[in-house]
C-alpha cells in the first residue's frame, strides 16, 4: 500500500509540474511591474501615436504587432506605418492595398525585406482588408548609406523628387542622445561621425511620414526595429521636435533567460515591454 502511494504522489507530482505554465513572454509596464494586456490596449487606444519596437527576426514581435493593431482598430480609426517599407515604394504598396497589384507584383515592385511573407504580410493584409491606409515611411536605404559615407551635405545633391522621400532638409541632428552616443560607443572607434547621422535621417523622415498622415483624432500604430524608438530616443524625438503636444506611447520588445523578472537593464526602455523567452525560435 505504502508502494502505491507512492507511486501515485510521484505521478500527481508529475502532473502538477507539467501544469505549470509556461509562457513564451510576459508583459511589463516601463517600471517592471507585471501589465494587464486590456489595460494596455486601452491606455495606447488613447493616444495619437503608437511606436511599437520590434526584434526584426522575433515571432513573437510580429505576432503581437497585429494583436495591437487589431484590438486598438476596434476602439479608435488607426494608420499605419512602417519602417519596412521605404517612401518611393509608396505608389506600389497603396496599388495592393487597392487590389490593383498582386502579391507577386508588390514583390516585383517594392523592395520588401526576406520576412516579408511571414512577418509583415499579415499588416499589411490587416490594412488592405480593412480598409486603413498603410505609410512607407522609412527613407530609401542608398541614401542613409551616402549619409554614412558623407554626411548630410551629401543630401543637397539629390533632386527635388529625391528629396521628397526623405524627411525636410537640413535634418536636425544632436549627437548627444543616448541612442546616437551608443552608436559611436558599441562601434568602439571604428565608426565615424557620420554613421549615427545615416540612423538620424531614418528616424527623421520616419517621424515626418508619420506626422504627414496623421491626423487629430485618428492613431497612428508605427512598427519599426526597437533601436529606433526604446528609452524614449530616435523617432521619439523628432516627433516632439515636430509637436511636443503629441501623445506618444511606446512598445518594446526585449530577449531575457527567465522572462518572470524584468531586469534592470530592460526598465524604461518604452511604456510596456514585451519580455520574450531568449529561446524563441527566430523567423530567420
Amino acid at each position: 500500500m505504502k508502494k502505491y502511494l507512492l507511486s501515485l504522489a510521484v505521478i500527481l507530482l508529475s502532473l502538477v509540474a507539467f501544469s505549470q505554465p509556461k509562457p513564451a513572454y510576459v508583459l511589463y509596464t516601463a517600471d517592471g511591474k507585471k501589465a494587464n494586456y486590456g489595460k494596455m490596449i486601452q491606455l495606447l487606444s488613447s493616444k495619437d501615436v503608437v511606436l511599437i519596437g520590434e526584434y526584426h527576426n522575433n515571432a513573437i514581435s510580429h505576432w503581437m504587432e497585429l494583436e495591437i493593431t487589431n484590438d486598438c482598430q476596434q476602439k479608435r480609426e488607426v494608420v499605419l506605418g512602417a519602417e519596412m517599407f521605404e517612401q518611393d515604394n509608396q505608389n506600389a504598396l497603396n496599388q495592393y492595398l487597392a487590389g490593383k497589384l498582386t502579391a507577386k507584383g508588390l514583390d516585383t515592385a517594392a523592395r520588401l525585406w526576406k520576412n516579408y511573407p511571414t512577418d509583415y504580410a499579415p499588416l499589411v493584409n490587416f490594412a488592405k482588408e480593412k480598409g486603413l491606409a498603410f505609410v512607407a515611411t522609412n527613407v530609401p536605404r542608398k541614401y542613409a548609406s551616402m549619409v554614412s559615407k558623407g554626411g548630410f551635405e551629401i543630401l543637397n545633391n539629390l533632386t527635388a523628387e529625391e528629396k521628397s522621400w526623405l524627411a525636410p532638409l537640413p535634418i536636425a541632428y544632436d549627437p548627444e542622445l543616448p541612442g546616437y552616443k551608443n552608436m559611436m560607443a558599441m562601434m568602439a572607434g571604428h565608426g565615424t561621425p557620420n554613421m549615427p547621422k545615416a540612423q538620424a535621417l531614418k528616424d527623421a523622415t520616419m517621424s515626418y511620414f508619420i506626422l504627414k498622415n496623421w491626423a487629430p483624432g485618428k492613431l497612428f500604430i508605427h512598427y519599426n526595429g526597437s533601436y529606433h524608438s526604446e528609452n524614449y530616443d530616435g523617432i521619439v524625438w523628432y516627433l516632439k521636435q515636430a509637436n511636443p503636444a503629441l501623445k506618444i506611447a511606446t512598445v518594446t520588445t526585449v530577449s531575457q533567460k527567465d522572462i518572470h523578472k524584468l531586469l534592470a537593464e530592460n526598465k524604461n526602455k518604452a511604456d510596456f515591454i514585451i519580455c520574450v523567452d531568449e529561446d524563441m525560435t527566430n523567423t530567420y
